[in-house]
């Protein structure tokens, strides 16, 4: 059981660190200090549903259903590219964004952002879903349990690790400068996901 609880605790790991759209949200969010907790648990509790569902099976009929995963791309894609053009307006705007750092920052829109972020993106359910899924068939019964809980367990410590993280660098993050860096960053990943999963879809 622990090796197999190891084998995708490392899957996990290697397909959730990586520069994504929930990483460059929960890394803001971590750098202002705003609703880090209740974020990083939804991001890593949803990470968990959708690893079980993999393990459980659905992995093989997501992957059986191309005009569902159309329509959660196109609509990935939209959501992507509306989030990218806010990350570039702030960083136009550093009186804007120095506003945000001193308030706080509405808990509702900062769910609903990141529910967007995970639930619109296929590529959470191509990855954590189809291929985490796909890959439990290697094991039966208690194996293929620890194999999904050691996944989902590479979530809980990636997201709480880089949400409280973010705070080790909030020295360099003291200047407008840097957060105007960041924010066209932001900006660049979300619209570069939302290109490739436009593209995606137009080839789909």
């Amino acid at each position: 059981m622990f090796s197999a609880a190891l084998s995708g605790f490392l899957l996990g790991a290697s397909l959730i660190i990586a520069i994504g759209a929930q990483n460059a949200f929960i890394l803001r969010q971590g750098l202002l200090q705003q609703h880090v907790f209740i974020l990083c648990l939804i991001c890593a509790l949803s990470d968990a549903l959708l690893i079980t569902a993999g393990v459980a099976g659905l992995g093989t009929l997501i992957a059986q259903s191309p005009k569902l995963i159309s329509v959660v791309t196109l609509g990935g894609a939209v959501f992507l590219f509306w989030y990218a053009s806010v990350a570039f307006r702030r960083a136009l705007k550093p009186e804007a964004m120095q506003a945000a750092r001193m308030g706080e920052g509405a808990l509702k829109a900062a769910i609903a952002t990141v529910l967007a972020l995970t639930f619109l993106n296929p590529h959470v359910y191509l990855d954590t879903v189809v291929l985490l899924g796909g890959l439990s068939a290697r094991f039966e019964g208690a194996n293929r349990a620890a194999y999904g809980a050691g996944a989902a367990v590479a979530s809980f410590v990636w997201f709480f690790g880089l949400g409280y993280g973010a705070r080790l660098l909030q020295p360099v993050f003291a200047r407008p400068a840097a957060w105007r860096v960041l924010d066209v960053l932001i900006g660049l990943v979300m619209a570069g996901i939302a290109l490739s999963l436009l593209v995606r879809f137009l080839h789909g």
